[in-house]
């Protein structure tokens, strides 16, 4: 209990001194500037021009972004550092390969694509579990798309994705590789601009990055029968599903209805959303 509740206050300090002392490595305000800039051009350039630039659920969508981002890793990362304390095993002795001998960029790349098919992999299992899709409905209950839905998830998606990436990384690479920083600061921006209210498919590129056309259709309330469990799973990147046959985009889907069956159901507020999948009663979808 002492590791942890030094774990946790070490990280209270770290997310102090960033709030204090901006640099340019700084989350917190570099979530919040890539958040105004978004936000900015969904203004500027509306794909849905009826849609209010402060949007349904949006604050909810703010608060989770936040919540998901700070609060809940000061609260969880006392876990992963008893985690490697007490794991029997050193996974640096067991990495498959070493970055440090590459350029700079071929190993960022690298890591890039490693850790985006890990993210389109596990989130494919939250689409085909039930256990897990009730955690993953938090995200899906989005009824109007905007930048901060990105970051709308139900915090035990964390204890999912987190957990595997990091297994990936260490029994592949040993660690994630110096500057690390670049690849997860293009991740969150190629998400946020994913579910803004922006009309983009970046052309001939669409093939590679996911983008707000395509992602629109993968929180589609009703989705085609051949495809029950979804589509278009990727998270930075579209080369996933189109290597692997899930990808789907009929049409424009501007307009389309978003969420899940019986998503009316469904509470609309973090507390409730928070203990739905715990509290859920069999049969209730």
């Amino acid at each position: 209990m002492g590791i942890y509740i030094k774990s946790l206050g070490e990280y209270l300090s770290y997310l102090k001194g960033e709030i204090l002392h901006p640099h340019y490595q700084n989350y917190f305000y570099l979530l919040i500037v890539l958040s105004l800039v978004v936000w900015g051009l969904e203004y500027l350039t509306p794909w849905r021009k009826k849609q209010s630039i402060i949007r349904k659920d949006f604050w909810l969508d703010a608060f989770y972004m936040f919540f998901n981002f700070f609060i809940f890793a000061a609260i969880i990362k006392g876990v992963y550092e008893l985690i490697a304390i007490y794991s029997p095993i050193s996974a640096k002795s067991f990495a498959l390969l070493d970055f440090s001998y590459l350029p700079v960029w071929l190993g960022l790349l690298l890591f890039f694509l490693m850790n985006d098919f890990v993210q389109w992999f596990t989130h494919v299992l939250l689409h085909r579990f039930s256990f897990l899709w009730d955690f993953h409905k938090v995200h899906h209950s989005v009824k109007e798309m905007g930048f901060a839905a990105h970051l709308r998830y139900h915090w035990m998606e964390n204890i999912f994705y987190k957990p595997l990436k990091t297994l990936v990384v260490l029994l592949i690479v040993g660690g994630e590789p110096q500057d690390a920083f670049i690849v997860h600061f293009i991740a969150i921006t190629i998400g946020h601009l994913n579910h803004a209210n922006l009309g983009w498919d970046y052309g001939f590129l669409k093939y590679v990055f996911n983008n707000p056309k395509m992602h629109i259709w993968h929180h589609a309330k009703e989705v085609p029968k051949e495809r029950p469990y979804g589509m278009n799973y990727g998270i930075s990147l579209s080369i996933w599903d189109y290597i692997f046959k899930t990808n789907y985009i009929p049409s424009s889907g501007r307009d389309i209805p978003l969420g899940f069956t019986e998503d009316n159901k469904f509470p609309n507020n973090f507390i409730q959303q928070s203990i739905y999948p715990l509290n859920k009663k069999d049969g209730n979808n």
